[in-house]
């Protein structure tokens, strides 16, 4: 992998992550292919190859379908988040895609308490290259508890 691949994926870790953390919802699906995978899973399913998630999305169409929830039908105390990503570590990569993991810690604070610790783990992605730049064709979110608190609102 070259110096500007590495630099792309970088790009896309990066802004992907400003997408979720400022809330850009009509932002986020662009990250994706059309016949992506969205997943955030426990370690333990993960782990034992047990297909059950917290949230499972298989295309670019569900994303949005997730977003119009956010917006129009889910209610929660309003809250804000931040990421913390890790430097994505190359599993393998060829002219066509690259794969990649990178840990996260997810924080978040409701806007009269004190910030807390969300979500831990790690993403399992797989970057292809598309004519508009690298998008993920699957991003698994495999978080480290086997609990998360209340619901998941937004994108990991």
């Amino acid at each position: 992998m070259n110096f500007a691949d590495y630099h792309a994926l970088l790009s896309l870790y990066a802004d992907y992550t400003s997408v979720v953390d400022n809330g850009d919802w009509d932002r986020w699906p662009e990250f994706f292919t059309d016949d992506c995978v969205y997943r955030v899973q426990p370690r333990e399913n993960h782990e034992r190859g047990l297909p059950l998630a917290t949230l499972s999305l298989e295309s670019k169409g569900m994303l949005k379908d997730r977003i119009y929830g956010i917006r129009e039908t889910l209610f929660h105390d309003p809250y804000y988040q931040r990421h913390i990503v890790g430097t994505p570590l190359i599993r393998a990569a060829d002219d066509d895609r690259i794969v990649a993991e990178a840990n996260y810690a997810v924080l978040r604070t409701k806007p009269d308490q004190m910030t807390e610790v969300f979500n831990v783990g790690r993403y399992l992605d797989t970057v292809v290259r598309t004519p508009e730049g690298l998008r993920f064709a699957s991003r698994v979110c495999v978080f480290d508890s086997e609990m998360i608190p209340n619901s998941l609102i937004y994108p990991i």
